[in-house]
């Protein structure tokens, strides 16, 4: 459930809005139960991720627009997850920047998630991870779920967000490794 009075607060990460910026713990984020968290086994050895970091998402809202937002998490021996990169992507422009579509609620669309870029080394004892949310504010404006335009509406509804990994709908993150 997504709840625009009640969104995921940002931690850390590339932020110009007062939030300290750079790695943070994203514990308290996690610890949330808006907030879908997949974790790696810990690596045997190093790996190295440098380069542009995507996610493709299959999922379906019961709202007529709504947000997806990743994220690409070190989660370091003692527990601790620090995030190296983000990204959204608001269901109206998954097609095209400059012609938004609404979605039809409770239908699967695939979404293609742009976290940026990252350079990093996972360590031997570390895992990767990836968080799947609606919201990360004040990083990234709020989505009221509404499908009206924005600025134009003070309502706004709560959204059932379901996310699908399965053969036919094989939600995943693509991540640049460097042998």
């Amino acid at each position: 459930m997504y709840d625009p009075n009640n969104p995921v607060p940002t931690l850390g990460g590339c932020n110009l809005v007062g939030c300290p910026a750079g790695p943070r713990d994203q514990t308290r984020a996690e610890n949330r139960n808006d907030v879908l968290v997949f974790t790696s086994d810990e690596l045997e050895t190093e790996l190295e991720v440098t380069g542009p970091v995507k996610v493709i998402l299959y999922a379906a809202s019961s709202a007529s627009d709504t947000d997806w937002t990743a994220k690409l998490v070190d989660v370091h021996p003692d527990g601790r997850p620090i995030n190296l990169c983000d990204g959204i992507m608001r269901a109206r422009y998954r097609e095209s920047a400059g012609n938004p579509t609404l979605i039809q609620p409770g239908k699967i669309y695939r979404y293609e998630i742009d976290l940026w870029v990252t350079s990093n080394v996972f360590l031997a004892g570390h895992k990767l991870r990836v968080e799947i949310s609606s919201s990360n504010f004040p990083r990234f404006d709020r989505n009221p779920n509404t499908g009206a335009d924005f600025g134009k509406s003070a309502e706004i509804i709560k959204a059932t967000q379901t996310i699908y990994h399965d053969l036919e709908h094989p939600s995943h993150i693509l991540l640049p490794v460097i042998p």
